[in-house]
Formats: structure tokens, C-alpha cells, sequence
């Protein structure tokens, strides 16, 4: 199979570095600030904010781009349920207007603002507050990106807060419009369940791309064990912890979601949570084995350059050793003393030649009696 040219590792490692000094010199802008500060933490990653409604109930659906906060105040009202996605995080007011209207704590507003927050689950009775991770494999840099995701859920409506367009929800959306899908005869809860299912969803598809990124490197590992294909196999050890690092708080969230009372999802929607929690531990356990794997090349790469190495001095110290004795040789013959005998025998110098061509014909007999080459 043809793949691109790889990119350097450290090229992807020298982006992540810079995302986070960015990500650190905006968190230096809430040093003194109240607690509920809404202050955006992070790179701006679009121009402006978009706003994306999703009403649906049994007998309709309707989606409609809006341009302010104060639209989704009547269309609350119309639906049964209510997904408002944002794209864009970096609009402070848009997000303080949202949270009046649907009544979302201050403390919640700052979270969603903060673009390096851990994945995470806060019940306030009135709604549900998740954040988590969504990931995207890019295959020309050969490398793992992160993205926030945070989820507002309440008595019928589900708020996504995104930093860019662009997910991997559409499938979602389709079944919405659709008459004959399942969300539409549940509540809000479902959508919920819905949307981390397919984020869920998309962790297998980056796994089957770190598989064959795997089964890649692996066949370029057989052929030459060179540097590129080294410090490859390390960048792709950093990627797997950075995934293992995202899943495995998101392991317990939807655990306790599956278990506890939460007064805004209901009982009918647990099963579901359950299902997508056996599929996280299913990703958490392919990743474990994909360490295990990447853990194993880099053994196997270090006892191949190993190899490579002491089979290039065996044979420098074959050479070395075959020349000695004829370094020994024409060392007494090159010394300038007046009475050598040897020195006046016409066939003196062919004697000497010859004898040196037997010796390496020895060595060499030697040496493939021993099967050194």
C-alpha cells in the first residue's frame, strides 16, 4: 500500500510545544481573577462564533443557522428537544448569553471557556456538565490532535461547545432529520448518549490508523534500521500515552453515569451509557496493546542496530587481524639495517609476497571454518 511521504516527528512535536506556551500564556490572563471569570483560554481557532440549532420532537425537526444567543429563546420553546452546537470558543458574551438563558452556573461558563481542561463530569441537579476530548489522526504529520469538547445537558436541551467547525458528528444530525430514528422518540438524555457514543466512535478509526501506522513501521523496521524509522516509533509511544492519557478519565465519567441517579438523565437511557462505557474499556484495552507492541519494536530496533553494530566490528577486527601479521612483515623488511640477508636473494621479494598471500588465504579459510562470514 503507498503511503506519504512521512514528515519528520519532530515537526508535530515543535506544533504541540507552541500549542502549549500559547496555552500557558492565556491562562496567565486569569491570574487575579474572581472565580466565573469568563476568559478565554487558548488559541482562537475561527474568525467568528457559529451557532447551530438542531429542534426536534415525534413529528418534526428542524435545523436553522442563528446569529446570536437570543434566537434559541423561542425555539426553545417549539421543540421537545433542543441541540445548540457552537463552533468558536473565543466570544466571552456569546457565552455568557447562553448561559442566561438556559440558566448554565457561571463556574460552568469558565470551564467551557478553558481549552486545556481535563476530561471531567459535574451534576448540577439542574443540568449536566461533561467535558471531554475529541481526537483526529492526521496522516501527512502522522500525528494525534486534541480538541475540547464540552457538553451541557438539561430538562431538554443538549449544548455542544466546540473550538472549530468541523466533527465527526453528521451521522448524528442525519438520524435527527430522519423520521424513523430512535432519537427522536427519546429525550434529551439520548441525544446526549448519542453524541459521545460517536466520539466513542471515532477513537476505533484512529486506532485502525495507528494499527496500519504500526504494521508500516514495523516493515520499514525489517528492511533498515535507521534513525527516521526510530525516532518515528517514539513519536507514535508519545501519541498512544497522549490517547491513553484522553480515554482513561472518560472510563470512569460514563461509568458513573451508567451507575448514579442524575436527576436529568433518565433510567430508559442507562443501558445505552453502559454500552458505550464496554466500548471504552475496549479502547483502553487496544491501546494497552498497542503499547505493548510499539514497546516490543523498540526493543527489537535497538537489539537490530546492536546486531548491525557488532557485526561491523567483527568484521573491522577481521580486517584489522588479517593485516597485522603483514604489518608485522613489511615492518622488518622496511627496517634500514645494512646485513639482512634476505635482502640480496633475487626472489626474495616474491618469497615475501607470496608469503603474505598464503597468510590471508589462511585467515580466510580460518574464518569461514568458523562461519564468521
Amino acid at each position: 500500500m503507498s503511503r506519504k511521504k512521512q514528515v519528520p516527528s519532530g515537526h508535530a512535536t515543535h506544533h504541540k510545544r507552541k500549542d502549549e506556551k500559547r496555552l500557558f500564556r492565556s491562562r496567565v490572563k486569569t491570574l487575579g481573577q474572581p472565580p466565573g471569570s469568563l476568559i478565554h483560554i487558548g488559541e482562537q481557532k475561527v474568525e467568528a462564533a457559529e451557532i447551530t440549532v438542531f429542534g426536534y420532537d415525534d413529528g418534526q425537526s428542524v435545523s436553522v443557522a442563528v446569529r446570536d444567543a437570543d434566537e434559541c429563546r423561542a425555539l426553545k420553546e417549539r421543540f421537545k428537544v433542543l441541540w445548540i452546537n457552537v463552533d468558536g470558543l473565543h466570544e466571552t458574551e456569546l457565552i455568557r448569553r447562553l448561559g442566561e438563558l438556559f440558566g448554565i452556573d457561571a463556574l460552568t461558563q469558565e470551564d467551557i471557556l478553558d481549552t486545556g481542561q481535563h476530561p471531567k463530569l459535574e451534576d448540577f441537579e439542574r443540568y449536566l456538565f461533561l467535558s471531554l476530548r475529541t481526537l483526529d489522526y492526521n496522516r501527512e504529520l502522522n500525528d494525534i490532535s486534541q480538541e475540547q469538547l464540552s457538553i451541557v445537558l438539561g430538562a431538554g436541551f443538549v449544548i455542544t461547545f466546540q473550538e472549530k467547525p468541523g466533527d465527526m458528528f453528521d451521522a448524528v444530525r442525519q438520524r435527527i432529520m430522519s423520521g424513523a430514528s430512535k432519537i427522536r422518540k427519546h429525550g434529551a438524555d439520548f441525544l446526549a448518549y448519542a453524541l459521545i457514543d460517536a466520539v466513542v466512535d471515532s477513537y476505533f478509526s484512529i486506532l485502525e490508523e495507528i494499527e496500519n501506522r504500526i504494521d508500516s513501521l514495523d516493515s520499514e523496521m525489517m528492511a533498515d534500521f535507521n534513525q527516521e524509522t526510530y525516532n518515528a516509533l517514539y513519536a507514535l509511544k508519545r501519541e498512544l500515552i497522549v490517547f491513553r492519557k484522553t480515554i482513561w478519565p472518560l472510563r470512569e465519567i460514563i461509568g458513573s453515569i451508567s451507575r448514579e441517579e442524575l436527576g436529568v438523565v433518565g433510567e430508559s437511557v442507562d443501558p445505552y451509557f453502559r454500552d458505550v462505557y464496554d466500548h471504552i474499556v475496549q479502547v483502553i484495552d487496544t491501546i494497552e496493546v498497542f503499547r505493548e507492541i510499539v514497546s516490543g519494536m523498540h526493543e527489537t530496533w535497538l537489539a537490530g542496530v546492536n546486531n548491525r553494530m557488532n557485526e561491523i566490528m567483527k568484521f573491522l577486527t577481521m580486517i584489522a587481524t588479517v593485516f597485522m601479521p603483514l604489518s608485522f612483515i613489511a615492518g622488518v623488511y622496511g627496517m634500514n639495517f645494512k646485513h639482512m640477508p634476505e635482502l640480496n636473494l633475487w626472489w626474495g621479494y616474491y618469497a615475501v609476497l607470496g608469503l603474505m598471500v598464503l597468510i590471508v588465504i589462511g585467515f580466510m579459510i580460518y574464518y569461514r571454518s568458523r562461519k564468521w562470514y
